[in-house]
């Protein structure tokens, strides 16, 4: 697994031309200055005859219209892999064309001033982008640049790589209005403002606002002598109000706030002050939502030196993801955030591990997240699966190596129940002899797995093939992945027994589409999310993906929709399974952070009656993907 964002998105870019013809390390210079921008469907990313951007974008999810007024006309539709927004790269012109979020998009904004020099060196980069230009546009030159590419130089700053996310990060606003007229007084308004422990009034006329005093204009206006005490709001207040939406992130808060040199921001229904205001946004809140945001969080993991500094950063990140539950970034995102701070922790854990060791690893080794973490899919603080791979040994070397190697992980298995995740009751940790092993050995019990696949070895498969590399030697990874795939090719009866396991989770409802809860034990009568509907959705994934030989994939909801391109016929279907896999992941995550549980099993009579339609619109969909598994790979009742 990459471990910074900018190395996924270099991986991501690497697959789609023209960024396909650069170097590697021109790809990671591009990479790590790229912004990640989201869109809601329908938004606006650029319109006819808007000023250029100093960007161009590549679709990473979703997709994008391009229309052409007056009529709206569709020019063309963008999506995975498609560059669009050229013009200024191309001509530095006004744009020609609407761009607008076809449907839910996140998109790579490429920095130009960064690019450009790669355009003009690069032949088959140029030519791409001419051609691009030409077949995106129906209007392709520029008339005082047609056929090259724009090459006058431009002073444009790029923004700090730690920034990035703060493009997306939405701040939380106090809703808790505190307002009073242009004629109260100084003395009146620093007493309700001690009252209600704020550090500002909103000024309002009318129910709109006009203005704000704040602990600064008392201490400049009134403690100074400048006016009397009893002075009306409308003398001392600062105005006109500065407004803007609710839906403002933190970089913008920060420059609204640099612009005015204001510490406060009134935000209102529409961003203007023609509207009633809805919240105030201080300084200070954006200075929390700043200690919140994935760079800082990662960097302050980094910082770690003990165990025990990471928990609290933990508790940060489950922090962050209540963050953006509630502002419903989609969850897509908000997984691969969360997993790679969590991966960030694991990492640090090892780290940590590995300089309390006496001596340095005597082989190359790879840490493996396996299960939901190697999936990228755990969210909420859950038990540890992982195992470690480490490098053939001379066979007199093998139990030395293995004592090391099984020791480092006691150590990092402790520091990460440490920082929050509990130990495996199942006991698949990488400090279990069975799951720390060399490259051979895991092979050969691989192999047993897939030749051998019983109830016990088809489980524990299915397990191992959801991973990720969390720290060490990707080549080993590579290499036991290479030897999956050629085994299950010798043995493709595999298929059969994997998709059965498939179908071995129960429907989620019974007659008349009731719920069907648990019988017994400590969670009788709740509904296991995890068993009835998110593993019959993943387990169905993992096959269909396999057998189609895909390395690489191992999110859930990313696998339907790869399978959803490789089978266009069914590629409706396999979407609505992606999206089936979201809600509920989704939703379990809010289950968890609500009863501050792994969100695994729902207590059905806490739950709005929308929420148990929105449970069920997912449940036809889990039911006619087990038909599918079980008619593909002809599954029997005797092996079911």
């Amino acid at each position: 697994m990459k471990n910074t964002i900018s190395e996924r998105v270099a991986d991501f870019l690497k697959n789609f031309p023209p960024f396909n013809e650069l170097k590697r390390n021109e790809l990671q210079t591009l990479s790590e200055q790229i912004h990640i921008v989201y869109r809601e469907r329908g938004s606006t990313i650029f319109a006819e005859g808007e000023a250029p951007h100093d960007h161009f974008y590549l679709i990473h999810k979703g997709a994008v219209s391009l229309t052409k007024k007056p009529k709206n006309e569709i020019v063309d539709i963008c999506d995975e892999g498609d560059i669009f927004g050229l013009r200024p790269l191309m001509a530095n012109e006004k744009y020609k064309l609407d761009a607008k979020a076809h449907e839910e998009s996140i998109l790579y904004a490429v920095p130009i001033d960064i690019f450009k020099p790669y355009a003009q060196e690069n032949k088959e980069v140029g030519n791409f982008l001419i051609e691009s230009f030409a077949s995106n546009t129906r209007n392709p030159y520029s008339e005082s640049h047609r056929g090259k590419l724009y090459g006058e130089k431009e002073n444009v700053e790029s923004p700090d790589p730690s920034t990035r996310l703060l493009d997306l990060q939405p701040v939380k606003y106090s809703k808790n209005l505190v307002s009073c007229s242009p004629g109260m007084t100084a003395k009146m308004l620093a007493e309700t403002m001690t009252k209600r422990k704020v550090g500002s009034i909103l000024v309002v006329q009318g129910d709109l606002p006009v203005g704000m005093v704040t602990d600064k204009d008392l201490r400049n206006k009134i403690v100074t002598g400048a006016y009397p005490i009893d002075t009306p709001a409308s003398k001392i207040m600062t105005a006109p109000v500065i407004t803007y939406p609710k839906k403002l992130t933190i970089t913008q808060a920060q420059m609204a706030m640099m612009k005015s040199n204001i510490s406060h921001l009134c935000l209102t229904k529409d961003g203007t002050p023609n509207t009633k205001a809805v919240g105030i946004l201080s300084k200070h809140d954006v200075m929390v939502a700043l200690g919140n945001n994935p760079a800082v969080l990662i960097k302050a993991i980094k910082r770690s030196t003990k165990y025990k500094q990471i928990k609290p950063i933990r508790n940060n990140i489950m922090d962050l993801l209540r963050g953006y539950l509630e502002q419903n970034i989609p969850i897509t995102l908000t997984s691969k955030i969360i997993s790679e701070l969590n991966d960030a922790c694991i990492k640090q854990c090892i780290k940590i591990s590995l300089g309390k060791m006496e001596k340095a690893p005597p082989a190359k080794f790879a840490w493996l997240a396996i299960g939901s973490q190697g999936r990228s899919e755990q969210l909420l603080h859950t038990d540890q699966d992982n195992a470690l791979v480490f490098e053939d040994v001379p066979e007199s070397k093998l139990p030395e190596t293995t004592a090391y190697f099984l020791e480092l992980s006691r150590r990092v298995n402790k520091g990460l129940f440490t920082i929050g995740y509990d130990y495996c009751p199942a006991e698949m940790m990488a400090s279990n002899p069975k799951w720390c092993l060399s490259l051979t050995e895991w092979k050969n019990k691989i192999s047993h797995w897939i030749i051998n696949p019983g109830a016990d070895e088809v489980l524990l498969s299915s397990i191992f093939f959801d991973y990720n590399l969390s720290y060490g030697t990707k080549e080993l990874v590579e290499e036991i992945s290479a030897h999956i795939f050629e085994t299950v090719g010798k043995y493709p009866v595999f298929y059969l027994h994997l998709a059965s396991g498939a179908l071995q989770n129960p429907s989620p409802t019974g007659f008349f589409r009731q719920f069907l809860v648990e019988q017994d034990g400590a969670h009788k009568d709740f509904f296991d999310i995890k068993r009835r509907a998110l593993m019959p959705l993943t387990d169905a994934a993992r096959v269909l993906i396999l057998s189609h030989s895909i390395k690489g994939i191992n999110n859930t909801a990313e696998r339907f929709e790869k399978l959803a391109e490789l089978e266009p016929n069914n590629a409706e279907f396999y979407l609505s399974c992606s999206y089936a896999t979201k809600a509920l992941l989704k939703f379990r995550t809010i289950q968890g952070l609500l009863h501050n549980d792994s969100g695994r099993f729902i207590a059905l009579d806490k739950l709005t009656k929308e929420e148990k339609i929105k449970l069920k619109r997912t449940f036809k969909t889990i039911k006619e993907l087990q038909e599918v598994i079980s008619v593909r790979f002809k599954v029997s009742n005797i092996l079911r």
